[in-house]
């Protein structure tokens, strides 16, 4: 039986090119990958853009409120009505790969297990695991509960230490109140920190 993996860490903690890496590691063998994210994620728009540079555009993105399981089987048979037929693949799609996994829905990430178990095809997430407030997203605390594999990748803190939070920052100021999505660009960038660090910059504050 295929296997949902949950593979999280704070910013810049490698996940986009983790997933990358895979899909260039399935391919080199000469199998078929399906790569998606969220629609929400606005940044580099159908494209998962990892910070070392490398780019790939998406084959779907997710909707919100969309069945992740018919958007796999549409794109993994080819029966795709915006897809040119020429581009269309036959091959057996032999994994999925999910970036930004936190800003799924907690019935798409049912979807991936739905994905891995019944059609034994197995299903990569990548996302961080909290928001700038240290609360779960939706989709990742999902992912915590149904993950057959949990691994957490590393990066580290201004200070040395390992990074476990990630804190939202206008300008050059942290902001610790908002909506829990706001897509890093122009005016919203965020920087990952250990808990000492990000205590210091809240006042004490978690949540």
């Amino acid at each position: 039986m295929a296997k949902l993996y949950f593979r999280y860490g704070a910013m810049n903690s490698g996940k986009s090119t983790g997933l990358l890496q895979a899909a260039y590691n399935y391919e080199e063998r000469g199998q078929r990958v399906l790569l998606a994210k969220p629609q929400v994620d606005t940044k580099g728009e159908d494209q998962i853009l990892s910070r070392l540079g490398v780019t790939r555009t998406v084959d779907f993105l997710i909707p919100h409120g969309a069945s992740v399981l018919e958007l796999f089987h549409r794109y993994a048979t080819g029966d795709d009505p915006d897809a040119l037929l020429e581009h269309v693949d036959a091959k057996p799609v032999a994994c999925v790969l999910v970036d930004e996994a936190q800003f799924l829905e907690t019935d798409q990430v049912d979807d991936l297990l739905r994905i891995a178990v019944l059609h034994n095809v197995p299903v990569m997430a990548y996302g961080i695991r909290t928001d700038f407030r240290t609360q779960a997203f939706p989709g990742s605390a999902r992912l915590m509960e149904l993950a057959h594999s949990l691994e957490e990748l590393k990066t580290i803190c201004r200070c040395g230490r390992k990074a476990v939070f990630n804190t939202r920052k206008v300008g050059e100021r942290f902001v610790f109140e908002g909506d829990q999505v706001a897509i890093d660009g122009v005016e919203v960038t965020y920087e990952s920190l250990c808990g000492q660090c990000y205590l210091t910059e809240s006042g004490g504050r978690l949540g």
